[in-house]
């Protein structure tokens, strides 16, 4: 058994968590997963999980080594696809990250047309409302939305938000709409800890950026929650452009305080840079700005 194959057992070990389950899921007996840990495990020198009757666990050693075992088979996968050529045929799992909504709203939809044009590539999605790391969780290409820090990522922007502050139309008619910031202090306030815990909001007037700090009825950890909670006339609340669009436009909703946004925010789309990108990363990165450019809501 060569040594990257036992790359492989040992990542779906740590990943199913158990030798049984790894041995079903890659049609081997479970003996020889096994052996090819054990193999693995006397190549470096080290334990790589801890085993009882009831649990198997990574050591210290085997979490450092399950991040650098995925980079390896990536790096592998795609100096193999680049050996064939950069007009090769897409194929292999194409791994994307994206916000939570943004990937409920925009990538799931955009990702199910690729993919009916690319019968060999399958898709595995992590969608979370964190920074991920590219290369440490394996992933091919991911949305960004924010300025960017300087990196070796290669970065294409295919759009704009907008911070929104926004209620239902029930709960403006019931209790006036704002003219100033100022006045949200005697409104209810959804606030989303998606993202961050801060209570200040911060608002553009004359050309400078202004903040004022409110205390929120209602603290929610998810962006969809939020919308609900609005929606059915419970509060004001603020989240990116994109996220309540759909409310906004069928008059369910209303966009407030618009004289007062802040700059657009940029969405880009990301991947590893050089010659070594594979196909499936390069067509679907196409195809997902492509399509993202064309989207009214992101402009």
């Amino acid at each position: 058994m060569n040594k990257f194959h036992a790359i492989q057992v040992f990542i779906e070990v740590a990943d199913c968590k158990g030798f049984a389950s790894a041995a079903r899921k890659l049609n081997m007996s479970p003996p020889s997963v096994t052996r090819a840990v054990s193999m693995l495990e006397n190549e470096l020198g080290t334990r790589l999980f801890v085993r009882t009757t009831r649990s198997l666990r990574l050591t210290e050693a085997g979490k450092r080594f399950l991040e650098d075992g995925r980079r390896i088979l990536v790096d592998l996968e795609e100096a193999e696809l680049a050996a064939i050529g950069s007009h090769a045929t897409p194929q292999g799992e194409l791994r994307i990250t994206a916000p939570v909504l943004f990937g409920k709203m925009f990538v799931t939809p955009i990702l199910a047309a690729y993919l009916k044009l690319h019968a060999q590539v399958s898709a595995h999605t992590l969608f979370v409302d964190r920074v991920v790391n590219l290369m440490d969780e394996g992933m091919d290409a991911a949305i960004r939305i924010g300025e960017l820090p300087d990196s070796t990522l290669t970065a294409v922007r295919c759009g704009f938000v907008r911070q929104v502050m926004f209620a239902s139309t029930s709960y403006l008619a019931e209790h006036g709409t704002p003219l100033h910031p100022k006045e949200l202090s005697s409104h209810r306030i959804v606030k989303s800890v998606a993202t961050s815990d801060f209570h200040d909001w911060p608002y553009r007037e004359d050309g400078e950026q202004c903040s004022i700090q409110l205390e929120p009825q209602v603290r929610m950890n998810t962006n969809d929650a939020v919308i609900e909670m609005v929606a059915s006339g419970n509060g004001i609340s603020r989240l990116l452009s994109y996220q309540v669009a759909p409310y906004i436009a069928d008059g369910s909703m209303q966009a407030i305080l618009t004289d007062f946004a802040l700059p657009p925010i940029p969405v880009h789309v990301l991947h590893q840079e050089g010659s070594m990108v594979s196909a499936k990363t390069r067509s679907f990165v196409d195809f997902m700005v492509s399509s993202l450019r064309s989207n009214p809501d992101l402009e």
